[in-house]
């Protein structure tokens, strides 16, 4: 391909709504244009980047045993109500009418749809187990778009859907999808990590995974140990506890005593001069409009999700002062487990603290020597924290520490959740009825070519790793002007794209720094420069994650080249 007839628009500032690097680059290089907030336009190079990243996933999708399909992006409203996600999804959802006033949803993703299609073409077990699969266009109406592809209104996904007849093929499909996952990830470059997640919105009865590429941008934190593989986004992850020998400890009687003003554990540990891991932390929310009190020690931080859960709630939510007054008789601050009537969800830590310092719902007021068990009852107890740097590794003697990703897939095992919602049974050897077991198995093929950005990157712009690389070679004559340098270029354009290598040639009257600079934005994983030694027949290679150069001669050039890419 010639630069000069290329829709390249290259840009030499950084625009004012980019955040961050990937944003920036793909910008700057001219990949990609804003639409509206969260919709984009993938320009050539974008667009060949991002069909490379989609080949690299049907190939690995295929090559598990996963068949394509293509669903329609526009589905009717009756199929999510009957799975009770039409109201659960939230603002996310984007609703529409038709002209005879029929709603639709434009996908945010298609467990309803593709249920639909096996449940009325596969009634035996002949017929399974089947994993199906597309890659689309999906919709997802976001409260705020931002870092470009990272978190858009408008994305491309592969989403697959397993059928099987029991869990135990469930287990098998699930670990199919880990693997190919895991062998597309590879190919394209990526430092990942599969971590232990929440279902979130999808739901499930069983294990769920997610892919995250390691970056200092990324939105997820993730929990890993020192010393074994344990990984787990945070919302999940888990500390190990050390089994302490029950001993029966005298505690003093309760006593209340006068805390003007101080309503936080910071102010009440500096006070008192007292650890923040001596004192209890209530917090009152309401899960599905009930209130609960959720008890942590005074140095943790409450875990929402792991509290929805644990609830079984669909929603759950700090409760406002008014409630809080209601529930408490105090205002925000001084809180305590002692005396409410509402339900208590304990944190594991809390249940085993020998005494402690907490609010005495009653304003300007905090009580000592409570000890849990005692003064308020342990009926409810569950690891409802989230872990902090330092814990101990639930599965070795290693601690947790932590780092940030961004996820580009997502696995489920859900279950029965939608084929018993939308009648999806087989017949079994014995004639009976049985319901399909499914699974779910998605990936941000769009937020890849971002990531891959985030991860593969320096201060003169992005450096493409071959395997998704728009062109794999960029050939600069510096001086267009110059025949030398013009027929060699021309030469050797023609002998690596005989040879099926793809080659940009940059065949504009632009000064050198210009063409360098826009080399090095674009990122091409090999530049070939053309210049005074020309006439020799020499030429400048360079490969743009290491920047050496070499001189070479034309054939040592293409034969570097092949190699390279053959391998």
């Amino acid at each position: 391909m010639r630069q000069k007839k290329y829709f390249i628009p290259t840009l030499r500032e950084v625009p004012s709504e980019a955040e961050i690097v990937s944003h920036q680059l793909l910008l700057r290089a001219g990949f990609i244009r804003q639409l509206a907030a969260g919709i984009y336009t993938y320009l050539p190079l974008g667009y060949r980047s991002l069909r490379k990243i989609e080949a690299i996933v049907r190939e690995e999708m295929d090559k598990s045993g996963a068949q394509e399909i293509h669903c329609s992006f526009l589905q009717p409203i009756e199929l999510w109500e009957q799975t009770g996600r039409a109201g659960a999804y939230g603002p996310e959802l984007v609703r529409l009418h038709d002209r005879h006033e029929r709603e639709f949803v434009l996908g945010p993703t298609h467990e309803e749809v593709f249920t639909t299609v096996v449940r009325n073409d596969i009634k035996s077990y002949r017929k399974l187990p089947l994993i199906l699969y597309q890659i689309q266009t999906k919709f997802r109406d976001e409260r705020r778009p931002r870092f470009g592809l990272m978190r858009g209104r408008e994305f491309v996904m592969k989403d697959a859907y397993s059928f099987d007849l029991d869990w135990e093929g469930l287990d098998r499909s699930y670990r199919a999808m880990y693997d190919a996952y895991s062998r597309i990830f590879t190919r394209l470059g990526l430092n990942f990590r599969a971590v232990e997640a929440d279902a979130g919105a999808i739901g499930g009865e069983g294990g769920t995974h997610e892919f995250m590429v390691l970056a200092d941008v990324g939105e997820d934190t993730i929990a890993s140990c020192t010393q074994c593989d344990y990984a787990a986004n945070i919302e999940m992850a888990s500390a190990g506890r050390k089994r302490k020998e029950y001993k029966e400890v005298s505690v003093a009687e309760r006593e209340k005593f006068h805390t003007p003003d101080i309503k936080t554990i910071d102010q009440l540990s500096s006070t008192l001069g007292v650890e923040p891991s001596s004192f209890i932390k209530t917090l009152i929310y309401l899960a599905d409009g009930k209130p609960v009190a959720v008890l942590v020690r005074g140095d943790h931080e409450v875990n929402e999700v792991k509290v929805k859960n644990v609830l079984g709630a669909t929603e759950v939510s700090l409760a406002d002062e008014a409630t809080i007054r209601q529930v408490t008789g105090a205002p925000v601050g001084f809180a305590g487990p002692v005396g409410l009537s509402i339900p208590l969800l304990v944190d594991l830590e809390v249940a085993e603290m020998e005494t402690a310092i907490c609010g005495a719902n009653e304003v300007d007021m905090h009580v000592r020597n409570v000890k849990p068990g005692r003064d308020f009852p342990l009926e409810q107890v569950a690891d409802v924290r989230n872990v902090i740097v330092g814990d101990q590794c639930p599965h070795c003697d290693g601690h947790l520490e932590f780092h940030r990703g961004i996820e580009v897939g997502h696995i489920f095992k859900l279950g029965t959740k939608y084929s018993e919602a939308l009648g999806a049974t087989y017949l079994d050897q014995n004639g009976k009825e049985q319901v399909m077991i499914m699974g779910c198995y998605g990936i941000g093929v769009s937020r890849l070519l971002a990531a891959i950005v985030e991860q593969s990157h320096d201060d003169k712009g992005i450096i493409w790793p071959l395997a998704v690389a728009p062109f794999q070679v960029h050939i600069v004559p510096v001086n267009m002007n110059d025949q030398n340098q013009v027929q060699l270029a021309e030469q050797l354009y023609d002998r690596l794209v005989e040879a099926g290598v793809e080659v940009l040639l940059d065949d504009r009257d632009e000064r050198p720094g210009v063409k360098f600079k826009d080399a090095d934005l674009i990122g091409l994983p090999i530049r070939i420069t053309i210049g005074k030694q020309a006439a020799e027949g020499l030429v400048e290679f360079k490969e743009r994650k290491t920047e050496q150069v070499e001189v070479l001669s034309l054939e040592a050039v293409y034969e570097r080249v092949l190699s390279l890419i053959k391998s």
